[in-house]
């Protein structure tokens, strides 16, 4: 086993992590601390089963947690009252046509709540992801106005999710039923929540173990990334995709 101990990230390699067999138990799943959210050290960090979750004020937090929050696309349920409205509810769903504002509206301080994680160091890291072609949105728009949507980064057969908003009933959850079945038609492997939670469970995620979350990270790292803007393909709609 390996030792637990903290890891400081110099801001010269890009590319360097500790193993994630060496994240601390308490907090679960913190492995390193620092670097920067540069475009390199974010992709390395996804590749290696690691993401970045801090507050302003903070210095940089990298966590691999365990177990790990998975979506498998095939496994997604789709309840009555969403199919209801995914059926006729008069959204309209696009893939990275307002990625900006997607995460914008991803980082407005919830009920309740004091702040966001979404700093603007975070925004400003993610859109030039984006602007890459290894993050995405998905938005849902009601009578002209963004509603909801996420966010995630993809690599390989692997899509990260990061974020997600709702303005109105279910609008966060008929982007990720449209989301998991594109990424289904694609052959993606999973979606990664990163941490569970009742919400994430009821819509069909589960906790593996770290262990098999990098082994199946591994695998779909195998296959070819699909870079640049995304787009539904033609005549989709999550109803009628193969399930």
């Amino acid at each position: 086993m390996r030792q637990q101990r903290l890891y400081w990230l110099s801001e010269q390699d890009e590319a360097r992590f500790p193993p994630v067999e060496t994240a601390l138990r308490e907090p679960n799943g913190l492995v390193a601390v620092g670097g920067s959210l540069s475009p390199q050290r974010l992709v390395s960090a996804y590749r290696q089963g690691i993401f970045p979750w801090f507050e302003e004020g903070q210095p940089i937090l990298w966590w691999s947690p365990d177990p790990r929050a998975l979506l498998y696309p095939e496994q997604l349920r789709v309840s009555r009252s969403l199919r209801k409205r995914l059926r006729n509810g008069g959204f309209e769903v696009t893939l990275d046509q307002a990625f900006g504002e997607v995460i914008d509206a991803c980082a407005a301080p919830r009920d309740g709540a004091q702040g966001t994680w979404i700093t603007d160091g975070m925004q400003a890291a993610y859109t030039r992801l984006h602007q890459l072609g290894q993050a995405h949105s998905v938005e849902v728009w009601q009578r002209g106005d963004l509603v909801g949507g996420l966010y995630g980064v993809a690599q390989g057969a692997a899509f990260f999710g990061e974020s997600m908003f709702s303005l109105q009933t279910d609008a966060s959850k008929i982007a990720l039923a449209w989301l998991c079945r594109q990424l289904q038609q694609w052959d993606y492997a999973f979606l990664d929540c990163q941490v569970s939670s009742a919400h994430l469970a009821t819509l069909g995620a589960q906790d593996v173990p770290r262990r098999r979350f990098i082994r199946e990270l591994e695998m779909a790292l195998k296959r070819p990334d699909r870079p640049d803007r995304w787009s539904f393909d033609e005549d989709f709609h999550p109803l009628t995709a193969r399930s």
